[in-house]
């Protein structure tokens, strides 16, 4: 439970590390192509074996890493133009209440067991993320837009499946820093590569200042990935209710952290959403 609450706390310091950019004026492309660079950097330094390019070019989850890179940055511009288009909070639910795509992957693939009040967490789970996340105004959307909430939707569950999958069938605990940092290796690839695309059109305006922002999210960023491989590989939680809990706290502790450190308003919905997380958390975790 302490890899789970870890890896709780560091992707909501994701968040918060993103308002920040908001109130400094960080660019954020630049910033999250800087920050995938210090996440695989971190990765490489707790990796306690020798990196060798070409050995890990054979490793049996290279590919997955490549992809999995290629998706980060894709889901990420998918949840910026989605919050540009719909709203936040649109974006925000569409991203945590993805986890249904790896809780019935884990069900059908690998006959995980799901008790009636284990299916009921879920349940208020998907509640408690909705209500948490929606704001008091009425965001009126046009029916063109909603193939992009459809989209982050499906990305970001295939990212979270595609990590169970690769950790179930292909990766040894003790390569989890190596994998982690190929991922994020990848990621950056994938982003120079969009930013030089953009430049034909923009030129490029990386400075200090957006390298800062990246540095600091390098790290949580890592090191969320890193506690979620390890949580699951605990032998009392099955991934259904790793997912469940890791999206469900991450929305709980990141509504908490605005009020606190950015004094943001939240509604009575917002509060019931916290409620329902914490039945939810409960459920699932101890039944």
């Amino acid at each position: 439970m302490l890899d789970l609450a870890l890896s709780v706390l560091c992707s909501s310091l994701i968040f918060v590390i993103f308002k920040l950019y908001e109130i400094y004026k960080i660019e954020t492309i630049y910033a999250i192509i800087a920050n995938y660079v210090v996440a695989c950097s971190v990765g490489l330094f707790f990796y306690s074996g020798e990196v060798k390019p070409m050995e890990i070019a054979e490793k049996p989850w290279f590919l997955g890493t490549l992809l999995l890179g290629v998706l980060f940055i894709v889901v990420f511009n998918l949840m910026a133009k989605t919050s540009q288009a719909v709203g936040v909070s649109v974006a925000s639910v569409a991203t945590k209440m993805s986890l249904v795509i790896p809780v019935v992957f884990g069900v059908l693939v690998y006959k995980e067991s799901l008790g009636f009040l284990k299916i009921l967490g879920i349940v208020l789970a998907l509640g408690a993320v909705y209500f948490t996340s929606i704001k008091k105004k009425e965001i009126d959307i046009k029916r063109a837009s909603l193939i992009l909430p459809l989209l982050v939707f499906l990305g970001s569950g295939i990212i979270d499946t595609s990590i169970k999958y690769v950790q179930e069938t292909q990766i040894k605990e003790e390569e989890f820093p190596l994998f982690s940092a190929t991922v994020f290796a990848a990621a950056a690839f994938a982003g120079f590569f969009l930013i030089l695309f953009k430049a034909i059109k923009n030129p490029l305006r990386m400075n200090l200042k957006n390298v800062l922002g990246g540095i600091a999210l390098g790290v949580p960023n890592y090191f969320s990935i890193f506690y979620l491989l390890r949580a699951l590989q605990n032998p009392t939680l099955n991934s259904a209710s790793v997912f469940t809990i890791n999206n469900v706290a991450i929305v709980m502790l990141s509504t908490l952290l605005g009020i606190i450190l950015f004094k943001e308003q939240i509604s009575m919905k917002n509060w019931g959403g916290i409620v329902l997380a914490i039945i939810s958390i409960l459920l699932v975790a101890v039944f």
